[in-house]
């Protein structure tokens, strides 16, 4: 594969958060904020005058970029039936994460919005402590992106973006709904290294670890740097894979990085891990068409044992059900070429389902 020097995408792995973004060559901005106006609050139900219910056993939460809502998916049904009605959160929200609670935390341009699943309400909007200018739309807009929840459930971490500045981990504490700490990690959240940061929780401290299994040459102008990444449950260890061929296994305690080979040979954004600890990853395409494969689902056994299924078009993130036979893969995409739906994807049989749903979808949760 030809590994030329095109855009940069980048991540934050702090802890069990993980954050990604694209920018041009150059590191400039190839798709401007929108300013927009700060969102309306509360739920529109699915049928006119019938108020909420109890989602369903399996139900999606998807976050809605393209809006400033989170729609409920019941992936059970087909066609307008599976959409079970929106909430609005905020502007452009990117990744969420749902506690055994019940509430779905979610990352917008404004802050970040606790949603109650149960009520399907809108119940907290926390402001950023920091400053990340105008709220707009896009790509390259300021806010939170991905987002984790602590296994206690009193913390959430947020990952923030500060448009052509460094950026921040923020953490908010889930009972008193406020931002207590606030970490600098870098541009975007990343400087022009190729590196994750990793955040100690006991006393905030912070430090980076290399990831660059094709070397640093290029900096903010690279495609070759870490994007997402997923924690395995085994051992702790970060998964962060790079175009098809690679997969970064990183020791956050030790900072160790140990290379495996992959084989999709495509570009690769989401990343998620089960408890049994197979890998999926979503390839976007190609970064050069003529030598590159398309946009996949790749389904990585523990033993190395990989299983590439073709997608139609670019997908973003992807998350598995808890018995690994069904991955749901995000059509909203960070850059061109997105669509307003999910792929089901069988693992077993390789079929793949396409469900209209939302308005560029990225981020998924299964409630």
């Amino acid at each position: 594969m030809n590994r030329r020097l095109a855009g940069p995408l980048a991540v934050l792995a702090a802890v069990t958060a993980a954050l990604a973004g694209c920018a041009s060559g150059d590191g400039t901005e190839s798709e401007p904020p929108v300013s927009a106006p700060p969102a309306a609050t509360g739920p529109r139900a699915p049928e006119a005058g019938t108020g909420p219910t109890r989602a369903p056993e399996g139900t999606l939460l998807v976050t809605d970029f393209g809006a400033d809502t989170v729609t409920f998916v019941d992936p059970a049904r087909s066609g307008a039936a599976a959409d079970l009605g929106s909430v609005r959160v905020g502007t452009a929200p990117y990744g969420v994460a749902v506690d055994d609670e019940g509430t779905a935390w979610v990352a917008t341009a404004e802050g970040v919005a606790a949603v109650d699943t149960r009520a399907r309400e809108r119940t907290a909007l926390i402001p950023y402590t920091t400053d990340t200018g105008p709220v707009a739309t896009g790509e390259y807009r300021g806010g939170g992106m991905g987002i984790a929840v602590s296994p206690d459930g009193r913390r959430v971490y947020v990952g923030v973006n500060v448009p052509g500045g460094d950026g921040a981990l923020e953490v908010v504490d889930t009972e008193r709904r406020k931002v207590t700490e606030t970490v600098p990690v870098g541009r975007r959240p990343f400087d022009d290294s190729f590196d994750v940061t990793v955040v100690d929780t006991g006393d905030w401290t912070a430090r980076r670890v290399e990831v660059a299994p094709y070397g640093t040459e290029g900096g903010l102008g690279s495609w070759l740097k870490p994007h997402y990444t997923a924690v395995r449950p085994s051992d702790g260890a970060l998964l962060l894979p790079f175009e098809g061929e690679r997969l970064a296994v990183v020791d956050p305690r030790t900072g160790s990085v140990r290379i495996e080979g992959m084989t999709a040979n495509t570009h690769q954004h989401g990343v998620a891990v089960g408890d049994d600890g197979t890998v999926y990853v979503v390839g976007t395409g190609p970064i050069d068409p003529s030598e590159d494969d398309g946009p996949s689902l790749t389904v990585r056994r523990p033993d190395g044992h990989e299983r590439v299924i073709p997608l139609d078009g670019p997908h973003e993130t992807v998350v598995p059900t808890a018995d690994g036979r069904t991955a749901y893969v995000s059509g909203g995409f960070t850059r061109d070429g997105y669509w307003n739906g999910l792929s089901v994807v069988d693992t077993g049989t390789g079929r793949v389902t396409r469900l209209p749903v939302g308005e560029r979808p990225l981020g998924i949760a299964l409630l």
